[in-house]
């Protein structure tokens, strides 16, 4: 008998073309929480918007799947690293909190340089808090155009990750 608590044991993999379409509909429902506690939804654009002059194949993806549901499991979440910078990480939020975003964070840092970077919104506190649990510090808060839909203003926080040798 399984428990509701039992977190999964992810397997992570390099994104292919065949997951665009799970990609982009985590995308579209994650990004809608991460813009309703910063910029506001007003402010959302899909993946099929903003993919290519964001450069979302720009960099090395990965997606998570639960290891337990075998190969053909659903995407549960991405990873997007460019440049030793975490420019994409969504997870379906069915599964929040169930351990995908760490492991797709963990798995990009890895693949990393000594320094990694990212932004996070002011006000996604869910994805502050996993940077912070991983590691990462805030070293600069910054206002501007939201990327994407430059439209909106945005407050982002800047982070790195300095690996130890």
């Amino acid at each position: 008998m399984s428990s509701d608590t039992t977190r999964p044991t992810w397997r992570i993999r390099p994104y292919r073309d065949e997951d665009w379409d799970a990609a982009a509909r985590i995308h579209d429902s994650a990004r809608l929480d991460e813009l309703r506690d910063s910029v506001g939804v007003e402010a959302f654009l899909p993946l099929s918007e903003t993919a290519e002059s964001e450069g979302f194949h720009d960099g090395s993806g990965w997606v998570a799947q639960d290891a337990a549901a075998g190969e053909g499991a659903p995407v549960a979440g991405f990873v997007v690293l460019e440049e030793d910078e975490v420019t994409w990480l969504y997870v379906d939020p069915a599964r929040y909190g169930q351990g995908a975003g760490a492991a797709l964070l963990r798995h990009a840092v890895a693949q990393g340089g000594p320094r990694i970077e990212t932004t996070v919104l002011a006000g996604n506190d869910r994805a502050l808090e996993l940077y912070l649990r991983e590691g990462f510090t805030v070293v600069e808060t910054r206002t501007g155009k939201l990327e994407g839909n430059e439209r909106f203003a945005a407050t982002g926080h800047i982070m790195e990750l300095h690996k130890h040798p």
